[in-house]
Formats: structure tokens, C-alpha cells, sequence
């Protein structure tokens, strides 16, 4: 009987993953996309407008077109349907924005992984004493850019959610945690019916704001200034939280729970939506690495199965809770009061 003929090519290409990342990010940091969305160019040209230097601009076009991240029809380059749609500052559908932090940002700190897996702790800024946080919601341009980049993240499971979630039966919502309002603006977008208001605190406020007036839903849609931590959450018939939990320990995760349940009306409910892990904890590696990923960012943060989140909501007091998978690794986990 034949035997496979083992190879360590799945190792190697795992190994040196990070050079197709780093490739795309640049290409993103470059505005590569953007500048394909005005039409193909061919390699001197694009190399021209990006200020590359001549060395290695070929080698690097052609590397994301074999990444599948650019086409190339003879000697002209040109965007993907994927890329012209997702990565195109210029689009409203942007999701640049949470890779472009990356860049800047988890591309380094992710070289601290083996440190963070020793000592549990974080390997961000706060590992050199800085508040990333603190600093970055006291300088508006770059609070600003950060939740452009919450909004990239959380898109496509926003459109999911609006079409998926029985929302007839609903009049009201509040999105906590809200950021930019993706959230919040997709929902009111896709029922005439729904008011929402958008919680988080209170320098997120114009941001939002200027978002909603933008999208024409501002009428429909505000914002509520707020610290979940220190007060209680706005009352709604629903209540969204997404990303929002893996941002902490269990012992918080459960009282933002709870506090979901004392703000909702009998019979309302709760959306939890997060890159959530299988319940095996086998398949979905997006969902695990980003818990690895709060590793490096959190001081006592993990993601979490659907499973997990169901066990909680029950014993933060919801009666009913179900799983439904949204788009990607991503999905919710909804508990009704």
C-alpha cells in the first residue's frame, strides 16, 4: 500500500507567511489600489506615481499578482474586483483601514508574541510604559483614523446582521462601543424603521456624527456619550456589542453582560459579534489568532467560542440564545431576555 510522500512545503509557506503580509500591507501603506482604481497602469508608470525605487518595483508587483492581489493583462497592472472594491480609499466600502493599523502598529508587536506567551503580558506600547489608547483618543486625527479602521472591520458582518437579525420586531437599538457607527449607519440603512443611538465616549462624538450626516441617516441615528464601565448602558429594545468583549477579561465580559440584560425590555435581545472560534477550537485559526492578538494588545483580553458566549449570556440572565455564522470567521451570538 502506498504511503503519502510527506513535504514540508505547508510548513515553509506558513513559515515565511509574513512576506505576503508585509507585500500587501506596504501595497496598502504605498496607496497602490487606490491609485489602479483611476484605471491599469503598466509597471514604469505605476512605479513612477508610487516613488519606487527601479530595484525591486517589477518583483514586487508581480509578487501580489501571484498573491492574487493584482491582475496583470500583458504589461499593465490593474486592481481585482476584491482589491478595486475593498481597497480603494476612495470607496465607502474601504476595509484599508484596520490593515493599515496593522502596519503601522501589530506588524511589530506581533515579533513579541513569544515574549507575550512567557509572561501573559501585553506587547504594545504598554510594555514601554505608553498609554496607546489614552494618547491616541487625545489626538483627534489619529482617533479619527482608528475608527475609520473599526468601521473596515466590522462592515461586512454589520450588512450581514441587518439582513439576518429579525429586526421587524424591533424598534429600537444601541450599538455600544459604537466607533465610527458602521454598525449603526448599515443597520438604519437597511430598515426605514429602526432609530438606533450609537454609544462610546464622548470625544467620539463628531466623528460619529459627521459619519451618520453623511450616509443621510443622522436623523434616524445619534449619539449617546458614555463609559460602560462607570455607567449603566442606554435602554433599547436591542443591544450590540461587536469586538467589544474580547477587549477583556471574563470578570468584565460578565458585567457588560449583565448590564445588557438590565437595559433591555422582556423579550429583547442581545447581539454579540466577534471573529468567534469554533467551538472545537480547530478550524477557524482567524478566531484564534485574534485572541492571540489581545494578547499583545489587552492586559487580560481573549475571544471566545460560540459555546463559551451562550454559557455567559445564560448566566447573565437571557433565557433563549442561539449562534448564526455572518461573513468570514466572523460570527454572532444572539440571547433573548
Amino acid at each position: 500500500m502506498a504511503t503519502r510522500a510527506l513535504s514540508p512545503a505547508k510548513i515553509m509557506q506558513l513559515g515565511v507567511g509574513f512576506w505576503g503580509s508585509k507585500a500587501l500591507l506596504s501595497a496598502i501603506e504605498l496607496g497602490l489600489f487606490t491609485v489602479l482604481a483611476r484605471g491599469p497602469r503598466d509597471a514604469e508608470t505605476l512605479r513612477l506615481q508610487l516613488g519606487l525605487h527601479p530595484r525591486s518595483a517589477r518583483d514586487f508587483f508581480d509578487a501580489l499578482v501571484a498573491l492574487g492581489m493584482l491582475r496583470r493583462t500583458g504589461t499593465r497592472y490593474a486592481n481585482t474586483p476584491e482589491t478595486a472594491l475593498f481597497l480603494d480609499r476612495n470607496k465607502s466600502s474601504y476595509v484599508g483601514g484596520i490593515l493599515e493599523m496593522a502596519n503601522a502598529r501589530l506588524y511589530r508587536f506581533w515579533g513579541s508574541l513569544t515574549d507575550g506567551l512567557r509572561t501573559g503580558n501585553a506587547q504594545n506600547e504598554a510594555k514601554t510604559g505608553e498609554d496607546f489608547f489614552g494618547t491616541l483618543y487625545a489626538d483627534p486625527q489619529r482617533l479619527e483614523g482608528f475608527l475609520k479602521a473599526m468601521t473596515g472591520l466590522s462592515l461586512g458582518s454589520a450588512r450581514v446582521i441587518a439582513k439576518k437579525f429579525p429586526w421587524k420586531r424591533y424598534r429600537t437599538f444601541v450599538d455600544v462601543g459604537c466607533a465610527q457607527g458602521g454598525v449603526a449607519v448599515e443597520l438604519a440603512l437597511a430598515h426605514k424603521h429602526l432609530t438606533g443611538r450609537g454609544t462610546d465616549l464622548r470625544v467620539v462624538q463628531p466623528v460619529f456624527e459627521a459619519y451618520a450626516r453623511a450616509r443621510g441617516v443622522d436623523s434616524r441615528v445619534r449619539f449617546v456619550p458614555g463609559d460602560f464601565f462607570k455607567e449603566p448602558l442606554p435602554h433599547a429594545d436591542v443591544i450590540i456589542m461587536g469586538h467589544i468583549l474580547h477587549d477583556w477579561n471574563l470578570d468584565d465580559k460578565m458585567m457588560l453582560l449583565r448590564k445588557a440584560y438590565a437595559a433591555l425590555p422582556s423579550k429583547g435581545a442581545l447581539i454579540v459579534h466577534e471573529a468567534l472560534i469554533d467551538d472545537d477550537r480547530k478550524t477557524n485559526a482567524f478566531g484564534l489568532l485574534m485572541s492571540l492578538n489581545m494578547l499583545i494588545e489587552t492586559h487580560g483580553g481573549f475571544d471566545f467560542t460560540g459555546a463559551d458566549c451562550r454559557k455567559w449570556m445564560k448566566e447573565a440572565g437571557f433565557s433563549r440564545t442561539k449562534v448564526e455564522a455572518l461573513t468570514g470567521p466572523d460570527g454572532m451570538v444572539v440571547g433573548y431576555k
